[in-house]
Parts: C-alpha cells; sequence; structure tokens
C-alpha cells in the first residue's frame, strides 16, 4: 500500500473508533435518563440538565476525534 492509502486508512479508523466511545456514552446517558425520568418525574429540570451537560461533553469528544481524522488526512 501506497503512503496515501496509509494515510485515509489512519484518519478514517481514528474517526471511526474515536465516535464509538461518545456513541456508547450517549446512548447509555439517555437509557439512564429515561430510567431515572421513570421513577422520578418531578426531578424532570435536573435530570435533563444533567444528561444535556453529559452529553455535550461525550460529544465533544467525537468532535476532536474529527478533527484529528481531518488533520490526518491533510497531512
Amino acid at each position: 500500500m501506497d503512503a496515501e492509502a496509509m494515510k485515509m486508512l489512519g484518519a478514517g479508523l481514528a474517526m471511526g473508533l474515536g465516535a464509538l466511545g461518545p456513541a456508547l456514552g450517549i446512548g447509555i446517558l439517555g437509557f439512564g435518563a429515561m430510567q431515572a425520568l421513570g421513577r422520578n418525574p418531578e426531578a424532570r429540570g435536573a435530570i435533563m440538565t444533567n444528561m444535556i451537560l453529559a452529553i455535550a461533553f461525550a460529544e465533544a469528544i467525537g468532535i476532536y476525534c474529527l478533527i484529528i481524522a481531518i488533520i490526518l488526512g491533510m497531512l
């Protein structure tokens, strides 16, 4: 394989594997929030606020992986 193909393979793997963690994390967060809302609907405000904040942090990791993949593709 040539260097360009290896570079694109590395960028694809960086993005693919880097998005796996945040995707699983967001799924688990959503599942936990829905269970918590089912048990205690009165705490909706606090649960939703904390869930959205945690999802934003998990999504930031995915965005960092995207930036790294773009940088690897441009090198």
